[in-house]
């Protein structure tokens, strides 16, 4: 069987038409209901390393291990491939990493998490959730809000970041910037995961979503769409022998090409360009009835 045959094969789409997925590829469609009013200013924790915050992340932590973990594998029928990758590669990111990977379900996060234990990764999460109904739980799992808008908020957000890996962590982002459930293509990638990279010298550790057909009782009794795997690839390094603009744009296209392949995807098969430039949906199959597109349902 060929690469590009096998490449095809590999990946289950579901092609889900019941979300009404933006015609801007990072733009966001969940609506947030609450607003609990933070306000992320310069003064704003953005990582709480507060000893109140650290006993609750503790339990939070216990409650991942027993309880939730187990819950992804039976709820999503999460499978992880490719860890042998970190345990092969643990030099390399002992000294802290940037995780990158498609985002497609609420919950991959977890799974994310997941796949890097013991490793205990932060967040970059869009503000508006920080500010919602899943706020608290989004900062106990580590997420760190993306301040808009605000040049001293985002100073402060950057010396918090070099902390973090002054520390050797590791910090999770999502390039394409936003989440579109069960969407299979790879979308444009955002490059302030790359810019943060290059900027502290660290690794790009990519990941990628693949979806799997559901069994005959999942599909049809639980309503399941697709099963999910985590599929796990080796750490991207910045080259340091480009100038920092193009040594930027060169790790994004590298990253998204990784993520493209451990997705599923052979060269050149992906749909969307590999850098985000006010980049446009492309409706690859044919929408069902209940696709919509009322761009006023989206946030």
């Amino acid at each position: 069987m060929s690469k590009a045959k096998t490449a095809q094969t590999a990946s289950f789409d579901p092609a889900p038409t019941r979300y009404p997925f933006p015609l801007d590829t990072a733009k966001h469609y969940l609506i947030v209901k609450k607003d609990n009013g933070l306000v992320f200013d310069k003064d704003y924790p953005y990582i709480d390393r507060s000893r109140a915050m650290r006993f609750k992340q503790f339990w939070v932590r216990a409650l991942l291990y027993v309880f939730v973990f187990p819950l992804a594998r039976v709820r999503l029928g999460l499978k992880i491939k490719g860890r042998k990758k970190l345990k092969e590669n643990a030099k390399l990111l002992k000294n802290g990493f940037i995780s990158c990977c498609n985002h497609v379900h609420l919950w991959d996060f977890i799974c994310v998490m997941r796949a890097l234990s013991p490793r205990r990764p932060n967040l970059l999460a869009w503000d508006k959730n920080i500010r919602g109904e899943n706020g608290t739980l989004i900062r106990l799992v580590g997420g760190i809000p993306i301040p808009q808008k605000d040049p001293h908020a985002l100073a402060a957000l950057g010396k918090a970041l070099k902390e973090l890996f002054e520390r050797h962590g590791a910090l999770h982002v999502y390039g394409e910037g936003s989440m579109w459930e069960f969407y299979r293509p790879v979308r444009p990638f955002r490059t302030g995961f790359a810019y943060l990279a290059c900027k502290y010298g660290v690794p790009v550790q990519p990941m990628a979503f693949s979806y799997r057909r559901p069994g005959f009782i999942r599909r049809v009794i639980f309503r399941q769409q697709a099963l999910f795997t985590l599929n796990i690839g080796d750490p991207l390094f910045p080259d340091t022998s480009l100038g920092l603009i193009e040594r930027r744009f060169d790790l994004t296209r590298r990253c998204h090409a990784s993520v493209c392949r451990l997705a599923g995807f052979a060269e050149g098969e992906n749909i969307y360009p590999p850098v985000y430039e006010d980049s446009r949906r492309i409706d690859y199959y044919t929408p069902g009835e209940n696709w919509e597109r009322s761009e006023s349902k989206t946030c």
